[in-house]
């Protein structure tokens, strides 16, 4: 089972200040961590230069990585039909970028939980926007993989599906589809204050990639967490913070026993942490502790 690794420390330099360059990032992993592939974010993709992407997957290979998975948040939910018909052409490049990349995943979540958009209406306009999309993706040869999000870190509002029982009715409203998939991250249900257990034994089936991540209280417990949750939400809870995965709350021998006996063998890519000064070495942790749980459970 491939490992790669996200560049959530990073993604300021990135995206915002432009001090790190796709390049620069795709060395350093190369350098430092035992992995096999990098998951892009959009932000910091070159996306309408055909020959920067060509260099880019160029320089990846070259590194003896690949480029798996693509990071990309489009946002279904806005009230207006001619909108949400601009998120579906966009979603429709970002496929397409992902494949001149050599990727074969990526995401697609549900949009912002904005508070004028009631539930069925939001699960419905998501629903048909990522079902319209599915023949886009058997064109480019790549997977759509609905992460059970909490926010994406540039909007506003969190994620419309980020509770379980209306993710779970977003996926059962969209058709079975192989070209459809669930990206399953455990941190994600935490943050929600339920049980990303219960929630893997429901979709382990449809479960094509994951991210590994993890989170610890500091300053606050569960019952804060929910708390919290029952106040309108622009952030991350402080409380829960984000860390070298295996030294959280998730269980992975746990998660891996599940994605063993449902045949699991996609990629997971590390999610780890958000202080650009200890990330290297969080990051390489992070993939040492999944090496070896991956090994334990046959999935290495």
């Amino acid at each position: 089972m491939p490992l790669a690794v996200f560049p959530k420390c990073y993604l300021d330099a990135l995206v915002v200040q432009k001090t790190m360059t796709p390049e620069e990032w795709t060395d350093l992993a190369a350098d430092q961590l035992p992995i096999d592939g990098l998951e892009f974010y959009w932000g910091f993709t070159p996306q309408d230069d055909t020959a920067a992407l060509r260099r880019l997957r160029a320089r990846i290979e070259a590194r003896g990585l690949c480029m798996p998975m693509m990071c990309y948040s489009p946002d279904f939910t806005r009230p207006d039909p001619a909108e949400r018909r601009a998120e579906v052409e966009k979603q429709k490049r970002a496929l397409e970028v992902t494949a001149a990349l050599g990727g074969r995943l990526c995401r697609v979540l549900s949009g912002q939980r904005r508070p004028d958009v009631a539930r069925a209406d939001g699960v419905r306009m998501a629903a048909e926007c990522i079902t319209a999309l599915l023949p886009h993706a058997e064109r480019c040869g790549v997977v759509l993989i609905l992460e059970n999000h909490y926010k994406d870190s540039y909007w506003r509002y969190p994620e419309f599906a980020q509770k379980t029982d209306v993710f779970l009715e977003l996926l059962a409203a969209i058709p079975e589809s192989p070209w459809f998939g669930v990206n399953f991250d455990p941190s994600n249900t935490i943050i929600a204050g339920e049980d990303p257990i219960a929630l893997l034994e429901v979709v382990k089936h449809r479960v094509v990639s994951m991210h590994a991540s993890d989170r610890y209280f500091e300053g606050g417990t569960a019952d804060d967490l929910r708390r919290l949750d029952a106040d309108p939400q622009t952030g991350y809870a402080p409380i829960l913070r984000h860390g070298v995965v295996g030294r959280g709350l998730n269980d992975y021998d746990r998660i891996f026993t599940i994605l063993k006996g449902a045949g699991f063998r996609g990629w997971i890519s590390i999610e780890d942490g958000e202080d650009p000064s200890v990330g290297m070495e969080h990051l390489r942790l992070s993939a040492e502790f999944l090496r070896a749980k991956m090994a334990r459970h046959g999935l290495a």
